[in-house]
């Protein structure tokens, strides 16, 4: 299956405290770390004040739906943060987990295929950004 991969967009200083991050995370092999790198390599580094309104950031609040998953079609809303910010019971994941891999630097109606860690397609798209 061919994997969809939209363009996205990263502001220079999230880019950089972002590289620094998943950096030595991956030599530790954490997959999660890797997908960022990966996105992080294929991302339109661009100035911070250039980055579109509707494109998912550090601290953005953002709704999306993914298929292929158990709650199929449902959408949910998270703030995506830093790995310390981390707090799944207030709904603040992290960028260093699949979910906050993929939705990185995405813009609103825009949709990404990957696969989970336990070896399932999915397809996030995401709905709304705040």
């Amino acid at each position: 299956m061919k994997t969809h991969l939209p363009p996205i967009v990263i502001s220079t200083a999230e880019h950089e405290r972002l590289a620094a991050i998943a950096e030595p995370a991956a030599r530790r092999e954490i997959e999660a770390a890797e997908r960022l790198l990966a996105e992080l390599d294929r991302a339109d580094v661009v100035a911070d004040d250039a980055v579109p309104g509707d494109v998912v950031r550090m601290g953005s609040t953002v709704t999306f739906r993914m298929n292929g998953s158990a709650g199929e079609g449902a959408s949910q809303t998270v703030t995506l943060v830093y790995p310390p910010d981390a707090d799944i019971d207030a709904m603040r994941v992290s960028v260093l987990t699949p979910v906050g891999a993929a939705l990185i630097g995405m813009k609103r109606g825009e949709t990404i295929d990957w696969t989970d860690p336990v070896g399932r397609h999915r397809a996030l798209t995401v709905e709304k950004v705040a």
